[in-house]
């Protein structure tokens, strides 16, 4: 009799799954070919020809490297909140026990469930009534709320895999709080810290929606290609960015998930 981990899906299944594979990465197969074709201002296909021009145009643009270095600054500040702030939060929800624990783990939750532009109002409605002007700052603090439940996800998840008994043999064995979150807690919780900051950087490096509403005039790398569809000059010099964009997100991404899936090897996760 064939195990059931040896059987083969229906085929019906695969072809399904093949197809769903497709649909998603079809799009981005196509970035890649429109950033070598000659042609300008359109979409032909096939394109009618191919050049690696539009990269040196790139490099050369100093509007999209200003463009850059205010997406890396922003991410760069944004993830460092999230990560203190996010830390801090899922380890008083993990360890204390008081009435409405689940209720705030939510409203933790909340800020990246609710569509971007409900947030980007919120915001900008915030900022308008203490009367902070638009700077990097308020793209900053946009971009902390959503990526400080990044990092509370992931924390907090690793918290509830870690034994208290660590950290209570910790203190009976004489070491201090900083002591044992130097030397137990933060062994336990770096790859998680690491996996979730990553996120974060990849999440606020490419986000639009929120940036629209607490950028002023400022211009990110996302609001920079936004403008450039909409008024294009040269269509390929965009998805040459597009390119460069999808390796910053891609592999942050790819080692968060390498860093989160051996999570069931935390100490005192048996426990």
């Amino acid at each position: 009799m064939r195990s059931e981990r040896g059987s083969r899906p229906p085929r019906a299944l695969t072809i399904a799954a093949v197809a769903g594979l497709l649909f998603l990465h079809v799009p981005l197969l196509l970035i890649f070919v429109y950033a070598f074709t000659t042609e300008e201002k359109s979409y032909q296909f096939p394109p009618p020809g191919f050049t690696t021009k539009w990269f040196a145009v790139v490099w050369e643009r100093q509007d999209i490297w200003d463009a850059i270095w205010l997406s890396v600054k922003v991410a760069s500040v944004a993830t460092l909140i999230a990560l203190v702030l996010g830390t801090c939060a899922a380890a008083a929800v993990s360890r204390a026990r008081f009435f409405g624990r689940d209720y705030i783990s939510l409203l933790f939750i909340l800020p990246i469930a609710l569509p971007g532009i409900i947030t980007g109002i919120s915001l900008r409605s915030a900022f308008n009534i203490v009367g902070l002007d638009f700077s990097f700052w308020t793209i900053v603090l946009g971009h902390a709320t959503f990526c400080i439940v990044v990092v509370y996800n992931n924390a907090l998840a690793r918290f509830r895999r870690t034994s208290g008994s660590l950290i209570e043999a910790s203190m009976d064995l004489g070491a201090d709080g900083f002591q044992t979150f130097r030397y137990v807690v933060l062994p336990n919780i770096a790859s998680a810290l690491l996996a979730g900051g990553m996120l974060a950087f990849a999440l606020s490096f490419d986000e639009v929606i929120v940036t629209t509403f607490t950028a002023g005039q400022q211009s990110t790398l996302p609001i920079w290609m936004l403008t450039e569809l909409i008024r294009p000059r040269q269509r390929p010099v965009t998805n040459v960015v597009a390119i460069f964009i999808v390796a910053v997100t891609f592999i942050p991404i790819l080692v968060a998930y390498y860093l989160t899936r051996e999570g069931e090897h935390t100490a005192g996760a048996g426990k």
